[in-house]
């Protein structure tokens, strides 16, 4: 027996040194992905089987009124307190690299063993803290998450533009075409779905105000945004108001189909749609949309790069042309300088707490116990979260599009 688990942590230890040593500057990123998956995955299964566990442990189970939704709320608070920590440390760790030279670049790049030992640490000890704590953390993350939404929102908005941007630089017909086919099409998507959300969540016979209102008001936010991006005075294009009219209603209806399943208006309720099938492809859903919005937050993009990094500095060269025209000594000493780091690795991992925040939000049903265990991000808390990060979704690119008329001595990219 002995004998065989010597193999086993053998092979342990090997399978992870060649895991780690595999890991470049290039799949760095990927890997931090990886991490982070581990930790939705960790999360949601502690949250299936964590609960008779925890009531054995005397320090969290100090009344008899926890209920078994109760323990799954502190499963997946623990483990994801524990991420947050791991990803809080490296962002502080990471402010102030501007370039390759320094030695926290390795640090975020390299070491990989000792960042699976931290996280595992991190992720037990988190056990051992009061419930008080926990707690503490779990108010903490609705603002966490808030916050995460509404750097998703941000980052949306830049692809849009920047889309828009690359296509209309290329100057040539075909892609003005494309433009325009693909702006008519996101429409034609999002106003058909927002008739099939009149027939799912505003049944006949029943009194569905409200449903109809956020169904309504989605539509007229879709007509609102076309109408201002055309406008002369805007001098916008039709592109990424089409693309944020379809992603508000997307989230209108994620919104609606979070709505208690025993509310009339929910019309899914009273279909077999919310299976393990249907929950799986939600959380995968929300797997890409955590390890996206992480990813294209870390790349250099204008307002997300720091100072020095290429893209941030715009077409401008790093080095003017006398300088080139020194001497061999001088273009020795500049290529030995320190490239700049291409993204804000203090930015990357701060992304990166913040989505576990939000995991575990959406995984605890916004630490409501009120809704079946059964069930993920389901009740009104998800609803008005859900809603108004659409209606700041469209504040903010109403606002992208007005800024420069109403704040025309200031630049806006």
């Amino acid at each position: 027996m002995s004998c065989l688990i010597t193999c086993c942590t053998t092979s342990t230890c090997g399978l992870c040194n060649c895991v780690a040593s595999g890991i470049t500057k290039r799949s760095a990123r990927l890997a931090y992905c990886g991490l982070f998956g581990g930790f939705l995955i960790l999360s949601w299964v502690l949250r299936e089987v964590a609960a008779p566990l925890l009531e054995k442990i005397p320090w969290i189970n100090t009344s008899d009124n926890y209920t078994k939704e109760w323990y799954q709320i502190q499963a997946v608070l623990r483990v994801s307190m524990g991420n947050f920590l791991f990803f809080a440390i490296f962002a502080l760790i990471m402010i102030g690299v501007k370039d390759q030279n320094d030695k926290r670049d390795a640090w975020h790049h390299g070491g990989w063993i000792a960042k699976m030992v931290l996280w595992i640490l991190l992720v037990v000890l988190m056990f051992f803290l009061p419930n008080a704590v926990i707690s503490v953390y779990g108010t903490l993350s609705k603002f966490g998450a808030g916050l995460f939404l509404l750097v998703q929102v941000l980052i949306l908005l830049d692809f849009t533009h920047a889309w828009n941007d690359a296509w209309v630089e290329k100057d040539e017909q075909k892609w003005y075409i494309a433009l325009l086919v693909i702006s008519i099409g996101c429409y034609i998507i999002a106003f058909t779905f927002s008739g099939i959300l009149f027939i799912w969540f505003n049944p006949s016979g029943q009194d569905c105000g409200l449903n109809v209102f956020f169904i309504v008001m989605n539509m007229i936010l879709a007509f609102a945004f076309a109408i201002i991006a055309l406008h002369p005075a805007v001098n916008g294009s039709l592109l990424p108001a089409s693309v944020i009219s379809l992603y508000c209603a997307y989230v209108c209806y994620t919104g609606l189909s979070s709505e208690p399943h025993d509310f009339v208006c929910n019309g899914l309720s009273n279909t077999k749609a919310v299976t393990t099938s249907t929950l799986i492809l939600g959380m995968l859903t929300t797997v890409l949309s955590v390890l996206y919005s992480a990813l294209r937050a870390g790349s250099s993009t204008t307002f997300l790069s720091p100072p020095s990094s290429p893209k941030s500095g715009g077409k401008k060269p790093l080095l003017e042309e006398e300088e080139l025209e020194e001497g061999k000594e001088k273009e020795k000493k500049t290529e030995a300088e320190a490239r700049p780091v291409s993204y804000s690795y203090m930015f990357f991992h701060l992304i990166f707490a913040l989505a576990s925040m939000y995991s575990a939000m959406l995984l605890s049903g916004w630490t409501s116990s009120s809704e079946s265990s059964d069930l993920i991000d389901v009740g009104w808390t998800s609803v008005w979260v859900r809603i108004c990060t659409e209606w700041v979704t469209a504040a903010l690119f109403v606002w992208s599009l007005v800024a420069p008329l109403i704040c025309p001595d200031r630049e806006f990219y």
